[in-house]
């Protein structure tokens, strides 16, 4: 159990955009990072920068005064490090150096102003790290304030990055000007979407010579239309189909700024520039063929974690694993869970699998193999709270430490497969059961079977059984092999407990048989 004097090393994280300036206060905890505050403040730094080329002095008055306070914020969890980045409207800005000297003098916050590319890169690593892309290619886009960022990549690789000069405050001070309360005539969207189409053209055609699978949009533009496309289409996750894109921009260009910021779903205080972002995003979908846009809450400064722990903890950040395997082990590790044994009860669970897919014992397949190691690996994490009822309190953190690269219903099937690792077996009246789909209802049952065995054969902690494997032996009966490399009765005494549920969920009877040397070592 972590104690106060447990060493922990806090970093303050800055993303001062065009838009806004958003801050994560990090703790890094055994070398897991545990995000401790989140903040976001609407500063609009670019406001009045696209025509004159200069930051004005109002906005860095209040860029300047929210840096201070989360300053301060950082300050309050004691002393750490700090990594503040600025994007394009002070990299585009012709007095940039005398805000950040005003930024170093009033905030203490020594700013570092990223390329574009380098920005790019930065929300790709956010928002991959979030993701679950398997051998996908996916196309990143970022719509900010000044600027919109381009990555095509894997889950571990960039492909291509770049930023164009096309943001949703400077498209709309481009076409709206300073006023921006009267409906936008439709001959004035039809040219922001021409303006967008000549910028981008380059992009484009090397986007399509690379080819995507998937596509995904970052910021608070996206955000927005996302959560405005799912009032419509009832789409919980907030993707962006482009009818529906389309169908929103015209009734919102319809609209004076009053209308729009009553526009239902939307943020008011985006309800003047929205528009011209949606210029960006429906042209883009148009140009790429895109027809349907998932979205993301995560970002650059999300990057700037996953960049920051890639330089000063790659052994502990494991930067060769996969968005699932990084967050079910940092959920582990949070919880301060035996390691060692979750890690053998995954192998355990794996081969069981594995084996008893050859002997006909079910037809899962290789995501549903996926998600019982991973309820594996946290089947116990609830011991982190009380050992008493501890499937309990593991079935609940499951399912409430937003695991990233999952969707709902496979965090709902890991978090029911550990719940039932012991005790009960599943049935239709238990709240965590009933909440699932009759086809996810099938999965657990034989998950949380082959977890419950897989337990058994590690019931000393010891790591006595070194394999186990499944062996059809006739049509009503599977023997068990198991090799172990020492004494183990009383994980033998923990399988005969399983006899029954075994014949309920496989109609089978289960016979095991113990080899006293592993089958490499007989051999």
């Amino acid at each position: 159990m972590e104690t106060l004097e447990t060493p922990r090393r806090t970093v303050g994280l800055f993303d001062i955009g065009t838009n806004s300036v958003r801050l994560s206060v990090v703790q890094i905890r055994d070398g897991a990072p545990v995000v401790v505050n989140q903040q976001r403040e609407m500063v609009r730094l670019g406001e009045g920068e696209f025509g004159g080329g200069e930051l004005q002095p109002e906005a860095m008055d209040r860029c300047v005064a929210v840096c201070r306070r989360f300053r301060d914020l950082v300050r309050s969890y004691g002393d750490g490090e700090i990594v503040a980045v600025a994007t394009s409207a002070t990299r585009d800005a012709a007095n940039q150096m005398r805000f950040l000297a005003r930024l170093r003098e009033e905030a203490d916050l020594d700013v570092r102003v990223v390329s574009g590319r380098e920005e790019a890169r930065l929300i790709y690593l956010g928002v991959a790290s979030g993701l679950h892309l398997g051998a996908a290619r996916g196309l990143f886009v970022d719509i900010g304030g000044g600027s919109t960022e381009l990555v095509v990549g894997t889950q571990h690789q960039h492909e291509y990055l770049d930023t164009l000069k096309l943001g949703a405050i400077r498209v709309s001070s481009l076409f709206q000007g300073k006023d921006r309360r009267a409906p936008i005539p439709e001959g004035t969207y039809r040219d922001m979407k021409q303006y967008v189409r000549d910028a981008s053209v380059r992009s484009v055609q090397r986007i399509r010579a690379l080819g995507v699978d998937r596509a995904f949009g970052s910021s608070g533009t996206l955000l927005n239309l996302g959560e405005i496309c799912s009032l419509r289409t009832g789409d919980p996750d907030r993707r962006i189909p482009l009818p529906c894109l389309r169908e929103v921009l015209r009734d919102l260009r319809g609209l004076d700024l009053e209308g729009r910021r009553r526009f239902p779903g939307i943020q008011p205080e985006r309800a003047d520039i929205l528009v011209g972002g949606g210029a960006i995003v429906e042209t883009l979908m148009e140009e790429l063929d895109i027809p349907l846009l998932e979205t993301s809450d995560r970002s650059l400064r999300d990057g700037l974690l996953v960049d920051y722990l890639a330089r000063t903890a790659p052994e502990a950040w494991g930067a060769d694993l996969s968005a699932r395997e990084r967050s079910v082990l940092q959920l582990g590790r949070t919880c301060h869970f035996d390691e060692p044994h979750a890690r053998h009860i995954a192998q355990r669970a794996a081969e069981l699998f594995d084996t008893g897919r050859e002997a006909r014992l079910h037809d899962l397949g290789d995501r549903e193999r996926e998600l019982l190691v991973y309820a594996a690996l946290l089947h116990d994490i609830g011991m982190f709270l009380s050992f008493s009822n501890h499937h309990t309190h593991t079935h609940y953190l499951i399912r409430n430490a937003e695991l990233l690269g999952f969707d709902q219903t496979e965090i709902q099937i890991m978090a029911a497969t550990a719940y039932y690792h012991r005790k009960k077996l599943p049935r239709r009246k238990h709240p965590q059961f009933a909440e699932l789909d009759e086809l996810s209802q099938g999965k657990v049952r034989v998950l949380c079977l082959l977890l419950r065995l897989a337990e058994s054969l590690d019931r000393s902690h010891s790591g006595v059984v070194r394999s186990a494997r499944f062996r059809e032996a006739g049509r009503r009966r599977v023997e068990l092999e198991l090799y172990a490399s020492g004494e183990c009765q009383l994980e033998l005494w923990g399988l005969s407990g399983h006899q029954e549920a075994f014949r309920e969920v496989f109609k089978k009877d289960l016979v095991s048989r113990l080899f006293p040397t592993l089958r490499s070592e007989a051999s």
